[in-house]
C-alpha cells in the first residue's frame, strides 16, 4: 500500500502532463494545420473518349505533375513501394515507432545514420511543405505534420498524394509522368523491373535519373529488388530476370496529340483540370502520322487538315488542324478544319441528290456536257474539254462542271442552300450576293467540319446529324427534315462508291468525292463508309495558289491512306431503300431518258403550253390518310394543271406504275413521314411538292 501511495502522485502527474500535452497538440493542430491545399496543383490533362492521355500541360512552375489515383497504377508497384519504404504504413498513425527506435539504436551503435525512419506519410509532408535544411528540428516538424495529415486524410488519399507528387528527376513529378517519360506507357501494367526503378528514383531523383545516370539508376533499382520484404510481394522467380533488364537511357516526350483541340478545350474551360474529348487516341495518332508523312513531301508552306467523324453519333473521332502545330512556315497554329474555304466540286453530290429527289433524272439519264451560256455564266470543265452526251452517273463520277450547273439551274440554288441550312450546315456566300449557279462549282465558303457534316447525312440515308466540337458540345441527330430523301441519298452514294481510287491507292469499300477550288487554292477529298466520314483538305493557310494541286491527285491519296491506317473496322454502305434500284436507260420513263433543260428553260416545251403545276396536295401540306391506325390506308388523290400529256408521277423518286394522260392520279404511301411528289410531262418539265403523310 505504501508503494502504491508513493507511485500514485507520479501517475497522476504523468496523466496530467499527458492530457495537457494532448490538449496542446490539439490546439497547435488547429492553429497550424498542414497546407493540404498545395496538393491540388496538377498538370491539366486532355483525354480521349476512353480516358487515354492525348495531351498534358505543364504546371505554372513548369513541372509535369499528372494526377494519379490507385487504379491508375499497377498493384505490384504499390506493394513494392510499401514493402520497401514503409512496411507498417497501414498500421501506424503517421510515424512508425518501431522504425524510429531501430534507426535510433543503429545510430548509437554505429555513430552515424544507418537507416531512416521516414514513413510515406512523412514523405508526403515533405512533398507538400518542403524545407531547405535536413535537421533534427525539420525531421521533428515533418513527423508532426505526418500525424496531422493522418488525422485528416485516409491512407488511400495519402498514397495518391505521394503517387502524384513524388520527384522523379528534372521536372517530372508523380509516377504517371515518370512512367510515360521513361517507359512510354501508363503505369497500369509495369514489369517488375520497371516498378522497382520507380520505387527507387524518388529517394535521390537527380543522382539516379536513368537518362543521365543509368548505372546509378540500375544499382538503385537492384537494391530494391534485393530487399527481402520486396521479394515477399513479387512473384516467385521474377526478381532475377528483372535484375537483368536494362534501364531506359532516354527520356520520352509526353503525349502531345490533337494540339488545336487541346488548346480549344483550355480556352473554353480554363478552370478544369481534366478535359474529356470524343477523340480516339489510336486513330488520332494514325492520322497525325499520315499528315506528317504527307507534309514532308509537300511544299514547306502547304498544310494538311483532316476530320474524321462517327456519322451515327456525330462524335469527332480524330481531328488534324494542320500538319504541324509548331511549323511557322505552314502557319501550323491555324486550325484549318474551322476555316471557310472554297469547296470546288465537293458540293456537286447534293445538287445531283436534289435532281434525283425531284425525279428530274435517273442514273442513266443522258445529259449534255457541251459549252453552255447561263445568262452570261459560262462554266468550263476542269480540263477545258467536253464529253458530249454522258449519263448522269458518268457526269458525277467524272465531276463534269456543265452538267452540274444544268442540274443546279433546274433545282434552284436557293433550294440547295435551304437544305444546307436546315441541316445546320452554313456555307458563306460572297457579301451582298444571292445564291447563284456558281455555288455548284465552289463559289461559296465552307469549313471542313461542315463539309464532313454534310457527307455524314449521305452515310445516314439522308438524315442530317450535328457534329460535336470534340469537347463539350453534344452531337446528335438533328430533328429536322432530311437533307436528302433516302432514295436520292442512296442514288448519290451508289454512284460515288464506284469512283476509281487514286493511282497507287488500294480500293476501299467507301464512297468519295473530290474537289479543287478556283485558282488551285484548295484540294479536297471527302469519303465515307456506312459509319465513318473522313474529310481531307490540302492548301496554304494564307489562301495563296498552289499550282498543280487537285482533289483527285493530292487530297484523295491522303484520304485513302488515312482510312487504311485508321484501324477502324469497315462498315458496309447503306443498302438501297425498299423498291429502289438502278434502272437501265431503256427501262426509264421517256421523260427521264434525256435531260434537256437550259438556262432559259425547257427547250422542248411549247411556248403556248404552261409548265405542269401540282395543285393538290399543296406544298407543305399535312395529309391524314390514317397511316398507323390499323385501318386500311386511303390513297392520296393527285391533281395537276398545265403540262403536256402523258404524265409520269414519282413518289420519293420512285416512278409510279403507269403513265397517264389524265391530270389526276392516286398514290398509296408506304408509311408515315415526309414525302416528295413529282410529276414529269411529255416535254420533260417537272414540278414537285413536299408533304407530310400521317
Amino acid at each position: 500500500m505504501k508503494a502504491l501511495r508513493r507511485i500514485a502522485p507520479g501517475l497522476t502527474a504523468a496523466a496530467i502532463f499527458g492530457a495537457g500535452l494532448a490538449v496542446g497538440l490539439e490546439a497547435a493542430d488547429r492553429a497550424y494545420p498542414p497546407p493540404l491545399e498545395r496538393v491540388a496543383t496538377a498538370s491539366v490533362e486532355v483525354l480521349d473518349t476512353n480516358g487515354l492521355l492525348l495531351r498534358a500541360f505543364a504546371t505554372r512552375e513548369g513541372r509535369w505533375r499528372l494526377k494519379t489515383t490507385l487504379p491508375d497504377v499497377d498493384p505490384r508497384f504499390i506493394n513494392m513501394l510499401i514493402a520497401y519504404e514503409d512496411r507498417r504504413f497501414f498500421d501506424h498513425p503517421g510515424v512508425d515507432p518501431v522504425a524510429a527506435g531501430r534507426a535510433f539504436l543503429q545510430m548509437l551503435a554505429n555513430g552515424r545514420v544507418v537507416s531512416g525512419a521516414s514513413t510515406l506519410s512523412m514523405q508526403v509532408a515533405r512533398l507538400i511543405e518542403p524545407r531547405e535544411t535536413r535537421s533534427f528540428t525539420a525531421k521533428l516538424l515533418q513527423a508532426v505534420r505526418a500525424i496531422q495529415i493522418e488525422r485528416r486524410l485516409s491512407k488511400r488519399e495519402i498514397l495518391e498524394i505521394y503517387l502524384t507528387h513524388a520527384p522523379y528527376g528534372g521536372n517530372l513529378e508523380g509516377v504517371r509522368a515518370a512512367s510515360l517519360a521513361y517507359f512510354g506507357k501508363e503505369p497500369r501494367r509495369l514489369s517488375i523491373a520497371e516498378a522497382a526503378l520507380l520505387v527507387a528514383l524518388p529517394q535521390s531523383p537527380e543522382a539516379r535519373r536513368p537518362d543521365r545516370h543509368p548505372l546509378a539508376a540500375k544499382d538503385a533499382r537492384d537494391r530494391v529488388l534485393s530487399r527481402a520484404a520486396v521479394a515477399q510481394v513479387t512473384g516467385e522467380g521474377e526478381l532475377e530476370p528483372a535484375a537483368g533488364e536494362a534501364v531506359p537511357v532516354r527520356r520520352l516526350q509526353l503525349a502531345a496529340h490533337a494540339a488545336h483541340l487541346a488548346e480549344t478545350a483550355l480556352r473554353l474551360r480554363p478552370e478544369a483540370a481534366r478535359h474529356v474529348t470524343t477523340l480516339r487516341r489510336p486513330v488520332q495518332q494514325a492520322l497525325e502520322e499520315v499528315a506528317r508523312e504527307v507534309a514532308a513531301r509537300l511544299d514547306p508552306k502547304v498544310s494538311v487538315a483532316m476530320l474524321l467523324a462517327d456519322a451515327e453519333t456525330g462524335a469527332i473521332i480524330a481531328e488534324i488542324g494542320s500538319a504541324d502545330y509548331f511549323d511557322a512556315g505552314r502557319s501550323g497554329w491555324i486550325d484549318m478544319t474551322r476555316v471557310n474555304r472554297s469547296p470546288g466540286s465537293a458540293l456537286k453530290p447534293f445538287i445531283y441528290g436534289l435532281a434525283f429527289e425531284q425525279g428530274l433524272v435517273a442514273q442513266e439519264t443522258i445529259i449534255e456536257d457541251r459549252p453552255a451560256d447561263f445568262f452570261g455564266y459560262r462554266p468550263k470543265n476542269f480540263d477545258m474539254s467536253y464529253q458530249g452526251d454522258v449519263s448522269i452517273r458518268q457526269a458525277l463520277q467524272l465531276s463534269l462542271n456543265v452538267p452540274a450547273v444544268r442540274l443546279l439551274d433546274a433545282v434552284g440554288p436557293s433550294r440547295l442552300m435551304v437544305r444546307f441550312r436546315r441541316a445546320e450546315i452554313r456555307p458563306v456566300l460572297p457579301p451582298h450576293e444571292a445564291p447563284g449557279l456558281a455555288i455548284g462549282l465552289g463559289g461559296v465558303g465552307i469549313t471542313l467540319k461542315d463539309l464532313v457534316q454534310a457527307y455524314a447525312a449521305l452515310a445516314r440515308k439522308g438524315r442530317p446529324v450535328r457534329l460535336g466540337n470534340g469537347i463539350g458540345d453534344v452531337p446528335g441527330e438533328i430533328g429536322a427534315e432530311p437533307l436528302l430523301e433516302p432514295q436520292a441519298a442512296w442514288q448519290v452514294t451508289d454512284i460515288l462508291s464506284d469512283v476509281l481510287p487514286p493511282q497507287g491507292s488500294r480500293r476501299l469499300a467507301i464512297a468519295y468525292k473530290t474537289g479543287t477550288s478556283y485558282g488551285y487554292r484548295d484540294a479536297w477529298a471527302i469519303g465515307f463508309d456506312g459509319r465513318h466520314v473522313l474529310g481531307v483538305w490540302v492548301g496554304r493557310p494564307d489562301n495563296a495558289a498552289v499550282p498543280g494541286i487537285s482533289g483527285y491527285q493530292t487530297a484523295a491519296p491522303i484520304l485513302f491512306a488515312a482510312f487504311a491506317k485508321s484501324g477502324l473496322a469497315p462498315v458496309p454502305l447503306p443498302p438501297p431503300p425498299a423498291g429502289v434500284m438502278r434502272l437501265g436507260q431503256s427501262d426509264l420513263p421517256i421523260a427521264q431518258r434525256r435531260f434537256s433543260t437550259t438556262a432559259a428553260g425547257l427547250v422542248s416545251a411549247s411556248a403556248r403550253e404552261p409548265a405542269p403545276q401540282i395543285v393538290y396536295p399543296p406544298e407543305g401540306a399535312r395529309v391524314d390518310l390514317g397511316v398507323g391506325t390499323g385501318t386500311e390506308v386511303a390513297p392520296l388523290v393527285l391533281k395537276l394543271h398545265g403540262g403536256r400529256a402523258p404524265f409520269r408521277w414519282l413518289a420519293n423518286g420512285k416512278p409510279l406504275e403507269t403513265m397517264s394522260r389524265r391530270r389526276t392520279g392516286e398514290w398509296w404511301p408506304d408509311g408515315a413521314g415526309y414525302a416528295t411528289l413529282t410529276v414529269i410531262d411529255a416535254a420533260g418539265r417537272a414540278a414537285s411538292v413536299r408533304i407530310f403523310v400521317e
